[in-house]
């Protein structure tokens, strides 16, 4: 999942670079691509060899700002506030190319998938757990390290073909080109949203995400009357600007009655007080939060003694994948029920301090999201879940445990 943030930004890129030909739309694409999965080999084995995730350390606050920051600049040049190019003398030196083959737009692109890399998806999921903890354990460099470049570039696949059709099916000239730019701006933003919501508070986001819904409604002349005589193009627009308007209103409505998921911004909402506070109480499992190894071996001691399986769950603020978990699957009634007889633990290791990396290195993982599970104070190893599970899955899961 984490390469779908990727999209809106490659696509944005190339749409940024105007009227080009597929090929050269197919190479900056590639550019991406190949220095994404690059990254993904280059620090993966790094960290699968110092037993750490390198890409917890891209995800202090202010590189989160940094690149929220860039992402904006990105998208307000989509506007047309202000057009985006090295100067003409440097542009001269690196290439004797035409206007059409923008200067440094490969090496740009090359360093935006980098960065996407590290920053965009840093939450760990089976597939690079299991190909890191071989790297490990094996020593296995050569394989380990190819088996993750071809990972990255298999991830980057629908980017290529999305990038590479972003220069054919574009509109090559005129007001449509301007529009299909503003399209990508917003895009551009909620990427943007999507990263702040690691760092700041959720219902600063909710109010981010109604703005991004309803100003770009009013663009689409949601609030305007249409001409008696109308093309069905500008019907639709204004249709979907309405949607978009009534949906940023329903975020607000949900803002203000204490809800942070834009997705279900009424979920919470009852008929009455008391009903809502039910329903707000059974909807959060009660995790005992841990730090270190002496936490986790006193909790399983006590639970020993009790006679009492344990989950311990890996989280971190910037784990989209740990915050899917708790807003889908941890939520879900039969899930709370089977869960009712454990003892429920919790690891925020979203600091990555000294004691988290020990934590994590006890237990030969990467990072988060990871679920462990234990009995008579030894790990069920064969019962670990690593990255998101529905609900139903995860039920079944605990159901064969």
């Amino acid at each position: 999942p984490c390469v779908f943030p990727m999209i809106p930004i490659l696509s944005g890129i190339i749409v940024g670079q105007g009227n080009i030909s597929s090929r050269k739309a197919f190479l900056l694409s590639l550019s991406y691509v190949v220095a994404s999965a690059l990254t993904y080999m280059v620090f993966g084995i790094l960290a699968a060899l110092f037993g750490s995730n390198l890409q917890a350390a891209f995800q202090a606050p202010w590189v989160i700002y940094l690149f929220s920051s860039i992402f904006i600049a990105l998208s307000l040049a989509m506007f047309g506030f202000y057009h985006l190019e090295l100067p003409k003398g440097l542009q001269s030196k690196l290439h004797n190319s035409s206007d059409k083959h923008r200067d440094g737009s490969y090496l740009g692109v090359g360093l935006m998938g980098v960065f996407s890399s590290l920053i965009v998806g840093p939450c760990v999921a089976a597939p690079l757990a299991a190909a890191l903890i071989y790297i490990g354990q094996t020593g296995d460099v050569i394989l380990g390290g190819s088996a993750l470049f071809i990972m990255g570039f298999g991830m980057g696949a629908p980017l290529l073909i999305i990038g590479t059709s972003a220069g054919k099916l574009l509109p090559k000239a005129g007001h449509w080109l301007n529009v299909t730019k503003s399209v990508f701006g917003v895009m551009m933003l909620a990427v943007a949203v999507w990263m702040l919501e690691r760092v700041i508070a959720p219902e600063v986001t909710m109010l981010l995400w109604a703005m991004l819904c309803i100003i770009p409604a009013i663009y689409l002349r949601a609030l305007d009357a249409l001409p008696v005589i109308d093309n069905g193009w500008h019907k639709f627009w204004k249709g979907c600007g309405v949607i978009l308007c009534i949906y940023g209103v329903l975020i607000l409505i949900g803002l203000s009655a204490g809800n942070t998921n834009p997705l279900q911004p009424l979920k919470s909402l009852a008929i009455n007080q008391s009903a809502a506070k039910t329903s707000a109480n059974h909807s959060k499992l009660a995790f005992k939060m841990i730090n270190s190894l002496e936490d986790l071996n006193r909790e399983l001691k006590r639970a020993d003694e009790k006679n009492k399986k344990v989950m311990l769950d890996f989280y971190a603020d910037w784990c989209i994948s740990c915050k899917e978990m708790e807003a889908y699957t941890f939520t879900d009634s039969a899930v709370q029920q089977q869960l009712a007889n454990f003892v429920l633990l919790k690891a925020d290791v979203t600091a990555n301090n000294t004691q988290h990396k020990a934590l994590l290195k006890q237990f030969n993982l990467i990072g988060p999201p990871a679920i462990l599970f234990f009995h008579t104070e030894k790990e069920q190893k064969s019962a670990r879940v690593i990255g998101y599970k529905k609900a139903g899955r995860f039920l079944e899961h605990l159901r064969q445990l």
